[in-house]
């Protein structure tokens, strides 16, 4: 069971990676193809992020359910927005999905 959770650990920081690679390439070049990396690695993020939770929950886990809250609707926007940054990519929405995207981090860091 380490194993799948190690690989989810790891594919969940990818998400993270993703998403502000995405966010930094269309800011800084405006690529066309970041909405598609910020909107993938957004759903590898939701997905990763419930299996997580989930298997901490079968391993008796304890966990702070008002954080798993407030991380998952943090990231149901940043789902939000990259849905509409794929339909029409502006900076702005590259910009709010990566801040949202650093608040979440800073939660799953900082709330004890």
């Amino acid at each position: 069971m380490d194993i799948v959770y190690s690989a989810l650990v790891f594919l969940h920081f990818l998400g993270m990676a993703g998403i502000l690679s995405g966010f930094l390439m269309q800011l800084i070049t405006g690529n066309e193809k970041s909405p598609k990396v910020i909107l993938h690695s957004t759903l590898l993020q939701l997905l990763t992020g419930l299996l997580l939770v989930g298997l901490a929950e079968m391993n008796g886990g304890g966990l702070d359910h008002i954080k798993i809250g407030v991380k998952l609707v943090v990231a149901l926007v940043v789902a939000i927005i990259a849905v509409i940054n794929l339909r029409k990519p502006a900076a702005n929405l590259a910009t709010a999905a990566g801040v949202l995207t650093i608040i979440n981090v800073g939660i799953a860091v900082f709330w004890q």
